[in-house]
């Protein structure tokens, strides 16, 4: 407590420094030039966004989208010196980071956890691996189901990532490198080059290393992406872009739990935050992909318009781990170990097609969009248990075992097709009320080979979803909307990455989520914007996936989440910028009040915020506080929990010439000894101690 009242009054001494904003230090959309960007990727100033591509497919203010968005621009990733999703999320309310079994990223979004609801400009991205920041312009978090836009999953919102493009009329060269107190480093390079006056090229590499507090942890990923953009002239552009990522790095699962005494939860073993629990040099994860995405955007007659996109990724990936598969016997006793290797390949085809059509008809005006989007997606996924010289790890004398992986006891293949089909109308009745109508048709067949244990056993199962999306917006003037959403999305029972469908699954209808949202959204000032929304999202025919057999699943029932989100995003003043918000869940069994989702605080609260004392000196002031939270992401086990803790971050930022800076950001500044995230009951990650980043950039 002492601790969080500190921080609360060093917020608060930040915030005395402020003075009102005046309408002159407005940013004026209508007014800004985004023909540098060849290929649109959205507006923005410092912290705040003003509009998204993407969360209707159609070039809209995020006033006038009747749902709850957050935005992570590429100021902020700078100025907070974000290096992951993780890192992102933990500043978002109402999202939870898991800790993906260390060799992916995985989220709870409203009580609805995925590891396949990501997106890299509108095109979905679903692959298990850790997703890089170096190419990316910004981060646009879209709560509630989305399926009329991105399709199946998204059941409680969805992760989309905007790449950086090609700029028509700069050339620029600029690259950072920095290094932290525990020995990683990383550095960067970003070059647009106009080829033409009608085409540019850019190409974003990194190099990075992941040293952490962790004893044995570490690894390196290093990736590069060119882009391409032609405008062909002046109604069409084409752009053509590739990465290559290559990531290989420990893969860590954390500590167990022990026991708190009878009738309580366990809580995280204390006094183990550095302790490996995995085999040094057996534990990795690895991951080779190569992404292609060709885009075409164009108007087709004064008021309508085509944009299309095709991406092809192939990724290539293995994870080997040993961990703790059950809590700890006593503070110094035994912890009882099990381990596994699982390789995966997957090739993605991904097709999509848009009309926009801009029309009126009497009074209304209308933004029509008509889609299609096809995929297909083969996956060959195996897992080989592994034999372990020795059953349990000693906590008062730990000698790691040696492991080897030949006990098959999975290996499927398997290929999804889908084709959706979907029309939105966003219409205008006249100056004060908007109304967001539409529906998605989606046709997902898959089809596969059970190879394990000894005859192969074909399965396959084809669904046939139709998604309704419904919002109603008032505008009692222009910089206020008041609105109410429905939507709903679908989960086939292969779940989202089709690695088994049991003959019970082949015969359960998909799980459904349907969420209610009432919400407001302010512009206190055209560089300042308040948001609100209250809500209920509801899971049917859930299921979780059954403890004593992994690959089977038991049906739950219904889930509800009902909650609160605020957010305030913008300039308080021309020097000092805010990212903030609060997050009311309530996420529980339906029809029993006592089983809660695991992974999701009822509480959660963040505030960045950078203030410019100067031209050259600027500081920046962070804090997180998370309540407490079951670890485990099923609901029928739900045996331990994970204390709240308060964390507080710092950056302090000098421009030593316009062409180079220097930044140092300080995690955890006061040393608080937390639990970020967790997998399971027994695979509990450790918040890293006070640790510092310096970092430095040049601009030419």
């Amino acid at each position: 407590m002492p601790r969080l009242s500190a921080s609360i009054i060093a917020l608060l001494s930040v915030s005395a420094l402020g003075k009102p904003a005046f309408a002159e230090e407005a940013f004026d959309v209508e007014a800004y030039d985004d023909s540098r960007t060849i290929i649109v990727t959205g507006l923005s100033d410092g912290y705040l966004a003003t509009n998204s591509v993407t969360a209707t497919k159609t070039d809209t203010r995020l006033m006038d989208i009747p749902q709850t968005i957050n935005v992570v621009t590429r100021d902020q990733l700078d100025d907070q010196a974000h290096h992951s999703l993780a890192d992102i999320l933990r500043y978002v309310p109402g999202t939870t980071v898991g800790q993906g079994e260390g060799n992916r990223d995985q989220i709870t979004l409203r009580g609805q956890n995925t590891t396949a609801d990501f997106f890299v400009d509108g095109v979905r991205d679903d692959v298990q691996y850790y997703r890089g920041l170096y190419n990316i312009e910004r981060v646009e978090i879209l709560k509630g189901p989305y399926a009329l836009i991105f399709g199946r999953g998204g059941g409680g919102g969805i992760i989309n990532r905007v790449q950086k493009s090609p700029l028509s009329d700069d050339f620029v060269y600029a690259g950072q490198a920095s290094i932290n107190s525990m020995g990683a480093y990383d550095i960067s390079a970003d070059v647009n080059a106009p080829l033409s006056g009608s085409a540019a090229v850019r190409i974003n590499a990194v190099y990075e290393t992941f040293n952490n507090h962790r004893d044995f942890v570490g690894g390196a990923r290093y990736a590069w992406s060119p882009y391409v953009a032609f405008k062909l002239n002046d109604a069409w552009k084409l752009g053509l872009s590739y990465e290559y990522v290559h990531d290989d790095r420990t893969t860590d699962r954390g500590i167990p739990s022990i026991a708190t005494g009878a009738g309580q939860p366990n809580r995280p073993i204390a006094g183990y935050r550095d302790q490996f629990f995995g085999v040094p040099g057996v534990n990795y994860t690895k991951l080779e992909a190569q992404i292609a995405k060709l885009r075409l955007d164009g108007a087709l007659t004064s008021n309508l318009s085509f944009s299309g996109t095709i991406l092809y990724g192939d990724y290539d990936k293995i994870y080997l781990n040993v961990y703790p598969n059950g809590a700890a016997t006593a503070q110094n006793g035994t912890v009882v170990l099990a381990g596994y290797s699982d390789p995966t390949q997957r090739e993605n085809f991904i097709a999509q097609a848009n009309l926009v059509w801009d029309v009126e008809t009497g009074a209304l005006m209308h933004k029509i969009l008509v889609g299609t989007e096809y995929g297909d997606q083969k996956s060959v996924n195996r897992r080989f248990n592994g034999v372990l010289s020795m059953p349990t790890l000693s906590l008062a004398n730990p000698i790691f075992p040696t492991v080897s992986f030949n006990a098959l006891s999975r290996d499927t293949a398997s290929d999804v097709r889908f084709f959706s089909a979907y029309v939105q109308d966003q219409i205008s009745l006249g100056d004060h009320v908007d109304v967001v109508v539409g529906l998605r048709y989606d046709n997902f067949d898959i089809g596969g080979t059970d190879l394990f244990p000894a005859v192969d056993r074909p399965f396959a199962r084809k669904d046939e979803q139709v998604s309704p999306r419904l919002g109603l917006i008032f505008k009692p003037q222009e910089n206020i909307s008041l609105y109410g959403s429905y939507s709903q999305s679908f989960l086939p029972r292969s779940g989202d990455q089709f690695l088994a469908l049991t003959v019970t699954q082949e015969n359960l209808a998909p799980e459904k989520f349907t969420n209610y949202e009432l919400g407001a959204k302010w512009d206190v000032q055209p560089n300042l914007n308040l948001t609100l929304a209250v809500f209920q999202l509801e899971r049917s025919n859930a299921t979780t996936p059954d403890p004593s057999d992994p690959v089977a699943s038991i049906n739950i029932g219904m889930t509800r989440t009902q909650g609160v989100e605020l957010a305030a995003t913008g300039k308080i003043t021309s020097s000092w910028q805010v990212h903030g918000g609060y997050s009311y869940q309530d996420a529980q069994l339906a029809g029993n009040d006592s089983v809660r989702l695991g992974q999701v605080p009822k509480h959660q609260a963040s505030l960045w915020n950078r203030y410019d004392l100067n031209d050259r000196f600027a500081g920046g002031l962070g804090i997180i506080h998370q309540s407490s939270q079951f670890a485990a992401i099923r609901t029928a086990a739900n045996t331990t929990k994970l204390p709240a803790f308060t964390r507080v971050d710092a950056a302090f930022f000098y421009n030593l010439s316009v062409t180079l800076q220097l930044q140092f950001n300080i995690e955890n500044l006061l040393d608080t000894n937390y639990f970020s995230d967790a997998h399971n009951n027994n695979n509990i990650s450790t918040g890293a101690p006070i640790n510092g980043r310096f970092t430095i950039k040049a601009t030419f």
